[in-house]
Order: C-alpha cells, then structure tokens, then sequence
C-alpha cells in the first residue's frame, strides 16, 4: 500500500498494475514497485495546492521468498493454499523496500529489510497468513529480524528514511 504523511495521515492509493512491473530478483521487483507506486501518486499531487501537500510520501512493497520462488499476493485461496504448502521444510524471507520521497526537495531515500522466518515442520506465515496467526505460532522455529518487517512497514528503517529526507529539508 502507497501512502502520503501529513498532519491529516491522509492515505492515497497508487492504483498501478503491479502485474505489469517485473523484475526477476525480489530487491529488485520490490523496488520498482515501491518507485512506480511514488511516481503515480506524486502525478496525482500535481494538481493539488502547494499547500495541501504533504512533506513526505512513503510508498513500499513487499514480497515473500521460499524455495527460491518469488510469492505476492496471492490472487484466490487455491493459490494461497499452494504458496503455504511450498513453504514447508525451508526459510522464508520477507524482502521489503521502503521508499521516502520528500516533496519539497524532490529527493528520495530508499532501503532494503529482509526478515527470515524460519520454521519447524510446516509454516503458514508467508504468502497469504498473518504471521501471528494462532494457526500460524506452532510452526515459527525462529524470527531473524522484527515483527514490523515480516509485516511489510519495517519501523527502524522507516524512521531512518523518514529523518534522512527530512534532513534534506533542513540542509536547504
């Protein structure tokens, strides 16, 4: 999900064809989607008044990685259903990109975070099922990394963005 931060936390939707934008290493197709989602909301921004507009917009994405195969969002529950299944017996890694655009300057930082859940047995945290799912608890062997970043809004990098960008307000 895209959205703008302002005194209102108003929230805009990017409306892209994610579909349409592929990439095949994750850090990379999360990348491109998160820079499509800022580009087409700060078009929508162009015809607003300068001062309605936010100071920042963040947009991310993220994907789930297992057995080397790249899972979005699963578009039906079969296919939700396979991406669980293929998930047992191996790591899955949550590959998320942040990206903080300051209007004001024009300019952008952007990071990476990469959480791994590893599991025992089977694991339904990835790929369709919230990670602290009761159904999901049994199967967590172990959290390399923290629950914001599992959940796609890593919170430490967030921040850092956040202030980086702002800096550049300053510095101006």
């Amino acid at each position: 999900m895209a959205s703008t931060c302002n005194n209102s936390s108003s929230f805009k939707s990017a409306d892209i064809d994610e579909k349409a934008i592929r990439r095949e290493k994750p850090e990379e197709l999360v990348k491109a989607l998160a820079e499509a989602k800022a580009d087409a909301i700060q078009l929508n921004l162009r015809n607003r008044d300068s001062r309605d507009l936010p100071t920042l917009l963040i947009t991310s994405d993220q994907v789930k990685v297992s057995k080397g195969m790249i899972r979005e969002r699963p578009t039906s529950t079969e296919e939700a259903r396979e991406f669980i299944k293929g998930y047992s017996g191996d790591v899955a890694f949550a590959v998320n990109y942040i990206l903080v655009t300051n209007l004001s300057t024009g300019g952008r930082k952007g990071g990476w975070d990469i959480p791994e859940v590893k599991e025992g047995g089977m694991t339904c945290v990835a790929g369709g099922l919230r990670l602290m799912h009761p159904s999901s608890l049994p199967f967590i062997k172990e959290l390399v990394g923290t629950m914001d970043s599992v959940r796609g809004l890593p919170k430490n990098l967030t921040e850092k963005l956040i202030r980086e960008s702002l800096q550049e307000t300053v510095e101006m």
